[in-house]
C-alpha cells in the first residue's frame, strides 16, 4: 500500500549538481535531516536562482516562500531563506542569503512575480532591503508603525499603541503604558515551585469539614460526629417529686429487696399449658 503523502525524490546527487551549476556563487551546501540547504553569495543571488531553475537535474521552477531569520550575534545578522520546489522532480530545496540592515538583497521579482509580496513581508518584519523591488513598503503592520517586530531586540509590547479617541474622533497613537501587574509579572509557573499564593489557592490548602469549607485550621477543627456536648451532675429532685416517688414504690416493688423473689414464687398463668388428658404441664 502506497503512503498517502507524496514520496519526495532523493537528495542523492543534488549537491553535486548544484555545485557544478553555481560554481563560485555557492558558498556552502548542507544536507541535514533530509533537507538540502544552499548558501549563496548575496550579490549573485539573481543569477543563482536562474541557474537553479534552468539547469537540467535541478529544475526548481517554483518559489514557494521567502522567510527571514535573525541572528543578532553575527556581523550579518539576517538570513533570507528561499524555499524552492521542483515540480518535475518532486523535490524541495532551500537557498540562504546573509545580509545586514544596510546591504540590500537583489530582488527576484523578475523571475517570480510572487516574490514582490514575499519580499515586502521580510522587509516589514525584519527590515531587510531588496534592491529592484518596485513596491517595497510595509504589508503586515499598521500605518506609522515604528521598528520591525520580528527582530530579536524588538520589545514584546512594541513602542506605541493605538486607540480610538472620543475627543479627537479619530485613531490616535500613544506611547505604550503597561499596568503595574504586567510589569512585575515574574513568568514563573505555579506548577514549578512558585512561592507565592495565587487567588483561590488558600481554599485548597484548608481541610474540608462536613458542610461548607471552613476557614479554621486542622488542629482546631472538631468534626460533627466527634463533637460532644458538655455534661454536668443532674439536679436534686424536688420535694413533691420525692413524695410521689416514695408512694409509687409500694405498687411497683421498687426499693423492696424481696419483691422480686416473691413474684417469682407464684406461677404465671401464661406458663401453664393444658394437655389432652386434662392435666397441666408447666
Amino acid at each position: 500500500m502506497r503512503a498517502p503523502a507524496p514520496a519526495y525524490a532523493s537528495n542523492d546527487g543534488v549537491i553535486d549538481t548544484a555545485r557544478a551549476a553555481l560554481g563560485g556563487m555557492l558558498l556552502d551546501a548542507v544536507d541535514h535531516v533530509g533537507e538540502v540547504a544552499l548558501h549563496v553569495r548575496r550579490e549573485d543571488l539573481y543569477d543563482a536562482m536562474i541557474a537553479l531553475r534552468d539547469t537540467p537535474g535541478l529544475a526548481y521552477q517554483q518559489l514557494m516562500e521567502i522567510a527571514g531569520v535573525d541572528y543578532p550575534d553575527r556581523p550579518e545578522r539576517f538570513e533570507v531563506v528561499y524555499c524552492m520546489l521542483s515540480l518535475t522532480r518532486n523535490h524541495r530545496l532551500r537557498v540562504h542569503v546573509a545580509t545586514d540592515e544596510e546591504k540590500p538583497v537583489p530582488s527576484v521579482t523578475g523571475i517570480w512575480p510572487v516574490a514582490g509580496w514575499l519580499e515586502r513581508e521580510v522587509y516589514d518584519m525584519y527590515g531587510v532591503l531588496f534592491s529592484g523591488n518596485p513596491d517595497l513598503r510595509r504589508i503586515l503592520t499598521d500605518y506609522g508603525f515604528r521598528g520591525h517586530p520580528q527582530r530579536k531586540d524588538f520589545p514584546l509590547t512594541g513602542y506605541v499603541e493605538l486607540r480610538y479617541s472620543e475627543e479627537s474622533k479619530r485613531v490616535v497613537y500613544e506611547p505604550v503604558q503597561l499596568a503595574q501587574d504586567f510589569r512585575t509579572f515574574d513568568f514563573m509557573s505555579p506548577w514549578e515551585g512558585a512561592e507565592y499564593v495565587l487567588p483561590g489557592d488558600e481554599k485548597g490548602a484548608l481541610p474540608e469539614a462536613k458542610g461548607a469549607p471552613t476557614p479554621l485550621k486542622a488542629d482546631t477543627i472538631v468534626k460533627a460526629d466527634a463533637a460532644q456536648s458538655a455534661t454536668k451532675a443532674p439536679d436534686a429532685p424536688s420535694e413533691s417529686y420525692a413524695k410521689k416517688d416514695a408512694q409509687g414504690t409500694a405498687q411497683t416493688g421498687s426499693g423492696d429487696a424481696n419483691a422480686g423473689n416473691q413474684k417469682q414464687d407464684k406461677p404465671v398463668e401464661s406458663d401453664v399449658i393444658p394437655t389432652k388428658g386434662g392435666g397441666q404441664n408447666q
